[in-house]
């Protein structure tokens, strides 16, 4: 069946200046249907003689009549090949604002509830040794009992961070995030109210299993179900709700520091949070990227998914039930998927993630998690009392005046991030903050061997450190990790990729100490700043950039 249109109403379209290409196109236009025909083409011509088939990207017309395929050709004029003008990355979605705040809000709220731990323990370890504000008969704890209360949630993230990478896909995104939610209810209200400290440690225990199940699950729902193009301002925002929820936990410290037993209120509060979590989870549908993957698994029957992934799609984007925009994203991820199970018709083994382009993909999230920790950042941030102290700054004594005004800036640079990433692109943040980061580490080193007398050499490295880390590290290593990985392995390849990221900030935090006895402070931070420059080289060579692409135009155009 050959094609008709009429040239006219589809002229109105103008190139700016940058967008006009160098040589001059010729395109053409042919339809074909499921029989052979030959191609009939039809072009026309734009102004400045340049000649477009206005059918080549889906950025002008989205949708297309079932039983029939718009296929372009393109050739210079000297018969060179010629890419597409406006190419199909070129794309935007179109969505409401008020449609996307539920799905990114309640997953969101998993990282809020991390950085509240983070940020209540700080507070909550001097109330828990106080003999007057305690509230308990077993406030003189050991240093390794106090190194538990502490490090009792990183535990628990590393386990839940390994008992989630073979169960990802068969719970999916949505399940995974409502047993977030419990545990971080229950590991909450039984902290809260432990009698005594074996009781405390399970709870930690149990909220940590929370934390490593929500650092898993929220990117991966919040990348599979946004617009590509805010995806990466979104789970941007994801880590600035971790930096509110440490705020949040500094402020309750600093609200509940003088109550008996405040301590239980710190973790307690936690409880309220993870209720509205669960229950905003409950409401909203599963992730229409995952019902496709598990009906092409053969889990369940192709088209009811089909239908449900449609249906998903439909609420996600406030649209009305089975619309036609939902049914044709569907099918193209859809068609997507199938050929990449085409490529490899097994559906592998726990090691998968190992292989192949699932092996490029751990690569880069993988290795980019790992540099965000192995260059210093637990023992920088953790150790930024104890550093000013030494500076001489008596003010850094007040842990909670120095903790708020830490995490205020964090808030602000991390908010620059979010507003930046989906304009700047990923890459020109990581390497503009990981050269800071850099920078801001010799500096920490220079203080300490020579420039001991000017104190506010170690303030200006501090900020710097977590101004650019915030740009950088903080939240585009999560944003890559949630992207990166294919469809086939996203479940596996983000849990080894958070498991990555909690097992080298346990060894960096419980690291840095002994180091620092045995190399001294100068000297150590000179290695981190040496690992900084490593992880530079590697954002340069080897992370590619992602804005701008849907999920399966990053795996089929990057990861291939």
């Amino acid at each position: 069946m050959a094609c008709g249109a009429t040239a006219q109403p589809l002229l109105n379209l103008e190139l700016s200046h940058s967008q006009q290409p160098k040589r001059p196109y010729t395109f053409s236009l042919c339809s074909f249907t499921k029989s052979r025909l030959s191609p009939k083409p039809f072009s026309f011509q734009s102004k400045d003689h340049t000649k477009l088939n206005i059918f080549a990207t889906p950025s002008l017309f989205s949708r297309k009549k079932p039983g029939s395929h718009v296929a372009a050709q393109s050739d210079y004029s000297s018969g060179e090949e010629a890419s597409s003008l406006l190419p199909e990355s070129a794309y935007q979605e179109p969505f409401s604002w008020s449609s996307v705040i539920l799905p990114f809000l309640f997953p969101a709220l998993g990282g809020l509830l991390f950085g509240y731990d983070i940020g209540a323990t700080s507070g909550a370890t001097i109330s828990l040794q106080s003999p007057e504000l305690s509230g308990t008969t077993w406030f003189n704890l050991s240093a390794v009992q106090l190194g538990l209360v502490v490090s009792g949630s990183l535990y628990g993230a590393l386990l839940g961070s390994l008992l989630v990478y073979p169960i990802a896909d068969f719970l999916g995104r949505r399940r995974e995030l409502i047993i977030a939610s419990l545990l971080y209810l229950l590991g909450g209200v039984l902290t809260a109210y432990a009698p005594d400290l074996s009781v405390l440690l399970v709870g930690r225990l149990l909220y940590g299993l929370g934390i490593g199940s929500a650092m898993h699950g929220a990117p991966l729902y919040i990348a599979e179900t946004c617009p590509s193009q805010i995806r990466g301002t979104l789970i941007s925002l994801k880590e600035l709700f971790i930096v509110l929820g440490i705020l949040l936990g500094y402020f309750v410290g600093n609200f509940q520091i003088d109550a008996v037993g405040g301590w239980r209120y710190m973790y307690g509060c936690s409880a309220p949070i993870a209720l509205l979590m669960g229950l905003g989870m409950w409401s909203l549908p599963p992730s229409p990227r995952w019902l496709i993957l598990r009906a092409v698994q053969g889990k369940a029957s192709l088209q009811e998914y089909k239908e449900k992934a449609i249906l998903a799609l439909s609420k996600l984007r406030g649209r009305a039930p089975g619309d036609e925009a939902s049914e044709k994203q569907i099918e193209d991820t859809l068609n997507s998927v199938k050929f990449a199970y085409a490529e490899q018709e097994s559906e592998g083994n726990i090691l998968e993630v190992l292989q192949g382009p699932s092996l490029k993909a751990f690569i880069i999230g993988g290795g980019l998690v790992l540099f965000q920790q192995i260059t210093g950042q637990p023992s920088v941030l953790y150790y930024a009392g104890p550093i000013l102290q030494s500076a001489g700054f008596s003010a850094a004594a007040d842990a909670t005046r120095l903790s708020v005004v830490v995490g205020l800036f964090k808030l602000l640079m991390t908010w620059i991030a979010v507003a930046k990433v989906d304009d700047l692109g990923r890459r020109p943040l990581l390497i503009g903050g990981v050269g800071g980061i850099a920078l801001s580490l010799f500096l920490l080193c220079a203080y300490y061997k020579f420039l001991g007398e000017f104190p506010y050499v170690a303030v200006a490295a501090l900020l710097l450190y977590v101004g650019c880390y915030q740009v950088s590290f903080g939240p585009i290593s999560w944003l890559m990790v949630s992207e990166i990985f294919p469809l086939r392995t996203r479940g596996k390849g983000i849990s080894l990729a958070v498991l990555t990221n909690f097992g080298s900030n346990a060894i960096v935090t419980f690291a840095f100490s002994p180091l620092k006895e045995l190399l001294g402070a100068e000297n150590l931070f000179l290695l981190f700043g040496a690992i900084a420059l490593l992880s530079l080289l590697f954002v340069v060579f080897y992370v590619p950039e992602t804005k701008g692409l849907s999920l399966e135009e990053i795996e089929s155009k990057i990861l291939k």
